[in-house]
């Protein structure tokens, strides 16, 4: 079992869960973060750290369209992130807003 991030995270990309993490797997885009699945080692203490839920276990049927997104991003696209940044501007605003896929952005973060 590996853990997967929803699009929840789209235009908040809280950064709580990156700092917690044992071995750095995950990955950041311009406007939300992913998992890399072959990294993770499935310890969990990604999932309280995120203030709005955007992490889910592989297994939960809300991680099924994001599990490629998140294989996908992680593996060559987007750079790593390890240090807390501070959210997006407006993360607020969105934080409650449903099926944020229309604001996914394919561009990469600047990582660490």
């Amino acid at each position: 079992m590996a853990y997967v991030v929803t699009d929840i995270c789209i235009k908040c990309k809280y950064t709580d869960c990156v700092e917690v993490c044992p071995v750095d797997c995950f990955y950041e885009g311009e406007n939300m973060l992913v998992i890399n699945p072959e990294e993770c080692i499935d310890c969990g203490v990604c999932i309280p750290e995120c203030p709005i839920d955007a992490i889910v276990t592989d297994i939960d049927p809300r991680a099924e369209p994001f599990l490629e997104l998140n294989r996908d991003y992680s593996m060559g696209k987007w750079p790593n992130i390890t240090r807390k940044k501070p959210a997006m501007k407006d993360a607020k605003d969105f934080d409650n807003e449903p099926d944020k896929m229309k604001y996914f952005s394919e561009e990469p973060g600047e990582g660490d």
